[in-house]
């Protein structure tokens, strides 16, 4: 066993696998050991995470424990794509930004689907409230900065970018940077659903939590899949395979059946821009 180890939340599971086996048969660490050769306390080891899981020892405790053949070779392929994630000293160097290179593939988009729960969507933000929200961060305002213009230079003409967004009530009661900023906000919103190409829908404080933000664009070009893109405090990042887009897909066409239609929403970003002071 290394020095060093440190199970990962991989490894730990296949333990808690290995841990059911032996007590669906009722089995004493002492005496599933005794039946495998291995000692009690390597056993114990092995289910607690304080060591790797050899696949030969998972096999064998699956032959033992007579578990059909296809649990015990997934315990084993969870094993070793654990063994190779801990295999990982030092981070990967950033080779990609999708949260610097997201305007870019917004200028390419036709369609952009957007589901928000704490801020007004980017590509609709006044620059105060930009500067307010992003709390100090240069790099996210420069991001924010670069979407809303990228909107800008997209909302008419020729090539308009269709926007498809819902947020939550919570956006539009959040005061971001003062009651003057947060008002001229609120107009801004209803101003731009006066464009053809813009759906805005509001998601009521009645409804429970939706889940985290994220933004869905579609392309022009069949060659281009769509993507998704959503980030944390940690990381930002795209999601491309298809069946992930497939479940996006779902899960924004269910928020948008939840929220109040569009009228309806501009009647209540109407309301709550009358009762900011």
């Amino acid at each position: 066993m290394p020095k060093d180890f440190r199970a990962t939340a991989l490894e730990r599971a296949v333990g808690r696998t290995l841990a059911g086996w032996r007590n669906e048969l009722g089995l004493s660490l002492t005496e599933a050991a005794g039946r495998v050769g291995f000692s009690g306390a390597k056993l114990s080891m092995m289910e607690n995470a304080m060591q790797p899981s050899a696949p030969v020892d998972i096999m064998a405790l699956g032959y033992v424990y007579k578990v059909p053949t296809t649990e015990w070779q997934f315990a084993i392929s969870q094993s070793q794509h654990a063994a190779g994630l801990r295999a990982i000293t030092r981070p990967e160097p950033e080779i990609f930004d999708p949260a610097a290179d997201l305007p870019h593939l917004v200028a390419d988009a036709t369609l952009l689907r957007t589901f928000t729960t704490d801020m007004v969507p980017s590509v609709f933000q006044l620059v105060g409230y930009t500067d307010a929200a992003c709390g100090g961060d240069p790099v996210k305002a420069a991001m924010m900065a670069r979407l809303r213009e990228t909107w800008a230079s997209r909302s008419d003409g020729n090539d308009p970018l269709t926007v498809e967004a819902v947020f939550t009530e919570a956006v539009l009661r959040q005061v971001v940077g003062g009651p003057r900023l947060m008002k001229a906000q609120l107009l801004r919103l209803m101003e731009v659903t006066e464009q053809p190409n813009v759906s805005l829908r509001v998601v009521p404080w009645t409804l429970p939590a939706m889940g985290p933000p994220f933004t869905w664009l579609s392309f022009p070009h069949r060659q281009h899949n769509d993507v998704v893109y959503h980030e944390t405090f940690l990381r930002s990042e795209y999601v491309e395979e298809p069946a992930k887009i497939e479940q996006v897909s779902q899960r924004f066409m269910a928020l948008r059946d939840l929220a109040l239609s569009d009228g309806e929403s501009m009647e209540l970003i109407a309301e709550a821009a009358a009762d900011v002071s």
